[in-house]
């Protein structure tokens, strides 16, 4: 439950403050209520490298605390309008990894340890800069359960359209003011990625098109923020640490709230299921930019501002996350046919005597597994057990009137199609696709 409040004291906007320490918990305390149709607002720190150079974080990411939604109950879901979302790092740093041995109890992103003095989760602070500035409180030595291979600097220009890789100089000079460069909320506790200043290719200008990397509802059993997806959640099953379960657990207390989808970005709305009473809507790891499957292990996380809409979505049947993405994020197949499109299928369809044309609308049902086969597999069974189809079915329509879109290597990914409105109206989702897409 919320802290201190009862069902008649849910407010019209929530303003979260503070962080988890990675690991997202349903017996830990909730932010609000935040009233059916309320407003969530915040301020995110970056995840990805940030906590993954800050050994006392358990989970990869630092999220926001969850907010509990006045009405949710297991078996419904949480329709999210994403209003807005704001980068308000000045920069930050990012790369391919690399996780040296000796530095973690079988996850480098949920169990660091100091292979020197053999703590798990061990406090650390930093002295200078380089990828040996972290060490650790109770022996002075450097803990870093990941390094960069090949990475980069980034500067943002003034109106976050653009940046430009910064040269070795400029990214040392930046190392030595991290926290002010990276914007870090005032309650977030992780080191920033811009203490170990890499520099391996200077002078790239990027395009910032922001998202949220994390966006969802809080799983049903304590669970690291990062894993709180099908393919980082297998890492947890037969694990050495205390996060570990079985793969069985893992699929029936996972939201998938950790999807790393580009189109999770201002204008969308994302419908996640409720597993937990009050559903706990969280955000975090907000992305500059990302190409589809993010193959380099990680982006340009940056801290930023959000603010969400919340809506209750009674009895719903499906576990993992639907998305209607802005109209020009869908794959050319899935947008809605324009009138001139549905005139002349209208009168081809006259002389060939098919009678009335289906009415039609794009979604995008989330799938996740250990690896990208599973995953689409994933995504086509819940895709069909939503709209109450054959797993046939929605692949002949994902090939003619859609795509399947890769979120996340090694295993995120979106079923995007045109499905019937009559089964989006059944399940409650077609007053959504009317007014994503003009309908």
């Amino acid at each position: 439950m919320p802290d201190g409040t009862t069902s008649n004291s849910a407010r019209r906007s929530v303003v979260v403050q503070g962080f988890t320490n990675s690991v997202l918990d349903p017996e830990s305390p909730m932010l609000g209520p935040v009233e059916n149709g309320g407003t969530i607002i915040a301020n995110t720190a970056p995840g990805c490298w940030g906590p993954m150079i800050t050994p006392a974080l358990r989970g990869g990411h630092e999220v926001t605390r969850p907010v509990y939604v006045e009405g949710a109950e297991p078996g419904d879901a949480v329709a999210i309008r994403i209003r807005d979302i704001t980068v308000t790092s000045i920069a930050t740093a990012s790369g391919h990894d690399s996780s040296p041995e000796g530095f973690c109890l079988g996850d480098p992103y949920v169990a660091a340890r100091c292979p020197h003095c053999d703590t798990v989760w061990p406090e650390t602070h930093v002295e200078g800069i380089g990828q040996d500035a972290v060490r650790c409180d109770a022996c002075g030595n450097p803990v870093k359960p990941f390094e960069i291979v090949h990475g980069y600097t980034v500067v943002f220009d003034e109106t976050r359209h653009v940046g430009v890789t910064m040269s070795k100089k400029a990214a040392e000079r930046i190392a030595h003011e991290a926290k002010h460069f990276a914007a870090l909320p005032d309650d977030s506790k992780q080191h920033s990625i811009l203490t170990y200043a890499p520099s391996d290719m200077a002078g790239v200008m990027v395009r910032m098109r922001p998202f949220l990397g994390q966006l969802g509802t809080c799983p049903s059993r304590a669970m690291p923020d990062s894993h709180n997806a099908g393919d980082f959640g297998a890492f947890l099953v037969g694990a050495p640490h205390p996060y570990a379960m079985t793969a069985e657990d893992l699929a029936e207390h996972k939201t998938d709230g950790h999807m790393d989808i580009d189109a999770v970005r201002p204008g969308a709305i994302l419908v996640a299921p409720v597993k937990v009473k009050g559903a706990g809507v969280y955000m975090g790891d907000m992305h500059a930019a990302q190409g589809d499957g993010e193959i380099a292990g990680h982006t340009m996380d940056v801290a930023g501002s959000v603010t969400l809409q919340v809506e209750v979505l009674k009895d719903w049947p499906i576990d993992g996350p639907v998305l209607f993405p802005l109209p020009e994020d869908l794959p050319p197949l899935a947008r809605p046919f324009t009138a001139s499109e549905r005139a002349k299928a209208a009168r081809l369809a006259q002389e060939w005597g098919v009678g009335e044309l289906e009415a039609s609308a794009p979604i995008s049902v989330i799938g996740t597994a250990a690896n990208m086969n599973a995953a689409i597999d994933n995504g086509l069974a819940r895709a069909a057990a939503l709209l109450g189809m054959s797993v046939a079915e929605v692949r002949n329509r994902a090939t003619i009137n859609g795509a399947i879109e890769i979120g996340r290597a090694p295993g995120v990914i979106q079923v995007t199609f045109l499905a019937p409105l009559s089964k989006l109206d059944a399940v409650g989702l077609g007053g959504y696709a009317r007014e994503q897409y003009d309908l």
